[in-house]
């Protein structure tokens, strides 16, 4: 799969787990997220995948439209062309609606769904041009409700339509649009959430007991359906909310 990936929030949990598996398949990838020592971090966790100029990391603050262009002109100066884009940076908010600031809900929009859209519309001339794809990460909760997470719901379901909707909108131009839609995953986000509770285990305990599998996913798990539905193997799939949720949402 010799393809130039561009994967936002791709210094961690399941977006590096997916530049790892586009690594392993011969594509290039390029990271991008606002630490620049993350970014070496991530780039050093992948070892010799990382080598030979295939992976690069590029510091930008996606929740700015002129920061997204800036973005996609320097990978593509840099790789010459674009076939996928993977929209995985997000955070997470636990909050009441009464307790929500203005500040906290306008940080989880622009991250979750502005950073998604900016990158996208950047994109979208050097994705045309090479009939590419492109896999929004999305929740369970961009499908249902969750309990204290109307900010965070209301962005994952943005991701989610917004996804339908570009699917229509790009097909005639031969661009895939698809989004995963994953529950609880261990990465750091989940981890800060368990060391957060009075008891880690019990929080884990609870937390994977609402799952029928009865465990909460691996990071890996989520990337291999990223990986799968940026591939030709998906050539027939566009406009899909794929849940990896463990049986939650059946």
């Amino acid at each position: 799969m010799n393809r130039v990936v561009l994967l936002t929030g791709g210094t961690s949990g399941i977006g590096l787990a997916a530049a790892r598996l586009f690594l392993q398949a011969g594509s290039t990838v390029a990271l991008a997220g606002r630490s620049a020592a993350r970014g070496e971090a991530a780039l050093a966790s992948l070892g010799e995948l990382a080598l030979d100029g295939r992976a690069a990391f590029f510091a930008a603050d996606l929740r700015r439209a002129d920061e997204a262009r800036r973005l996609v002109g320097a990978v593509c100066e840099r790789f010459s062309r674009l076939d996928v884009l993977v929209n995985s940076a997000g955070i997470y908010l636990e909050r009441a609606l009464e307790d929500l600031t203005e500040e906290e809900f306008e940080d989880v929009m622009d991250t979750n769904v502005k950073g998604a859209f900016f990158t996208t519309q950047a994109a979208l001339a050097p994705l045309k041009a090479s009939r590419g794809s492109i896999v929004n990460l999305s929740s369970d909760a961009g499908i249902h409700g969750n309990f204290l997470c109307t900010a965070y719901c209301a962005s994952k379901g943005a991701v989610t339509l917004f996804t339908k909707s570009l699917a229509l909108e790009l097909a005639p131009f031969g661009v895939r649009v698809n989004c995963v839609c994953p529950g609880d995953v261990a990465t750091p986000m989940t981890e800060a959430q368990l060391q957060d509770a009075p008891d880690r285990e019990e929080a884990l305990r609870q937390m994977s007991g609402v799952y029928p599998l009865g465990r909460i996913a691996r990071a890996e798990e989520v990337a291999d359906i990223i990986f799968f539905l940026a591939s030709d193997a998906a050539s027939f799939v566009t406009g899909a909310a794929w849940s990896v949720d463990g049986g939650l949402t059946a």
